[in-house]
């Protein structure tokens, strides 16, 4: 063995040893990998040689010696016993074993070091941290986190923003997921838990537990409702966190690019509970209709385009804080088949119009599922539409855009 070829044998020994401490990667995972790595050497520079071994039954491995560097292969019957493996290392082969386990020990502190990253944030899964906007990758906006990166999908990006390379924004941990890239890091801007945690982090009622958030409801980038709750006699929620002088609610504004924010007080009566959701609308009725499930608020007519809110939002957002199916009706005309129903997840605008299955199904099969769609012309134009129905539609439409 010559003088260039031992000392780099003793430096990669070397080498082995200090990444492993330093990276805290156990050096039996390294030697497996350059095992297998120079396997897969030998038989793509000595395939002949490779595929009458197999051809003949016999087993290939390797083997490295941790305390000098050294790189021997062998050959073997399946399930034979060590000492009777026989070396076939060729000769020279030191060296291209040396350029295959160089590739192995960079591509392991890879997959090491993401692996402890992924670990350490894997504990902080339903947070709210800061990063930094790195990079666009496509419609993906990549953050930088501190110590790794993560990934905000079209999905949980709020349609109102824009974000700019190195500006600072918080987002929420939302999980650790598979993807076509391996594992990254998720978070989210649209999440409504994104909003609970900034009230957490600039409320200290709400970090303490005396005031609990009972319940979210959003439209990111647009308007969200929040119901608090006092565990502790003499604490007003609502009032915390709205902070003096409104700077506290005003400092979750700000975070979220002026997303309005409505914050009510949680009852456990249900009839004030969603009167209080419904706000700003005032003088409402509520009854209940047991065959349909749905909770009927009658609102004066005077207040029906607050309850109801632009294109349906006060209202949305009302029946998903409350978990409760609202149906709108105008005590002018208490015509229930004419109410606004919401649920806070409507899959469509028009779901919104409380149509019947069968004339739903029509306008979204005829891609007619926003409100502007529906248009005289284009109604006009549906197959299967009747006049009453027509009429039925149009009396929906003029509640909607009261």
């Amino acid at each position: 063995m010559d003088t260039q070829t031992l000392s780099a044998r003793t430096e990669f020994a070397a080498a082995i040893n200090q990444i492993c401490s330093e990276r805290g990667i156990a050096p039996e995972t390294v030697l497996a990998a350059i095992n297998t790595a120079l396997i897969a050497s030998f038989k793509k520079d000595y395939p002949e040689q490779s595929e009458k071994l197999e051809e003949e039954g016999k087993i290939i491995t390797a083997d490295v010696d941790s305390d000098n560097g050294q790189f021997r292969l062998f050959v073997g019957e399946e399930g034979g016993k060590k000492k009777d493996l026989k070396e076939i290392t060729p000769p020279g082969f030191g060296r291209i074993a040396a350029q295959a386990a160089k590739q192995v020990i960079l591509q392991t502190i890879r997959e090491a070091e993401r692996d402890s990253v992924l670990a350490d944030y894997q504990d902080h899964i339903g947070e709210v941290m800061t990063g930094m906007v790195q990079r666009m990758d496509g419609r993906n906006v990549v953050i930088d986190l501190g110590r790794g990166q993560a990934v905000m999908p079209p999905e949980e990006q709020s349609p109102t923003e824009f974000y700019r390379l190195n500006s600072r924004l918080s987002v929420y941990l939302k999980e650790i997921a598979d993807t076509v890239k391996g594992r990254q890091i998720i978070v989210s801007r649209a999440d409504d838990r994104l909003l609970s945690g900034l009230f957490q982090r600039e409320v200290p009622e709400v970090s303490a537990g005396s005031v609990i958030i009972k319940g979210v409801a959003r439209e990111p980038g647009s308007r969200s409702k929040v119901s608090v709750e006092s565990t502790q006699p003499g604490v007003d929620p609502v009032g915390s966190c709205v902070g003096q002088k409104g700077v506290r609610v005003q400092a979750v504004i700000n975070e979220l690019n002026n997303e309005k924010i409505d914050i009510i007080q949680y009852s456990e009566d249900k009839d004030k509970y969603i009167k209080a959701a419904l706000a700003p609308a005032e003088g409402l009725d509520i009854s209940y209709d047991k065959n349909t499930g749905e909770t009927i608020v009658t609102v004066p007519s005077d207040q029906l385009s607050l309850a109801i809110g632009r294109g349906g939002q006060n209202v949305k957002l009302a029946a998903k804080l409350t978990q409760t199916k609202l149906r709108i009706i105008s005590d002018e005309t208490k015509d229930i088949q004419t109410g606004i129903v919401a649920t806070g997840t409507e899959e469509f605008e028009i779901d919104q119009l409380g149509l019947d299955t069968k004339t739903r199904n029509l306008l979204v099969e005829a891609e007619l599922t926003h409100i502007e769609d529906l248009t005289s012309d284009k109604l006009d134009s549906v197959k299967g539409l009747g006049p009453k129905t027509l009429e039925k539609i149009k009396a929906q439409l003029a509640v909607y855009k009261n």
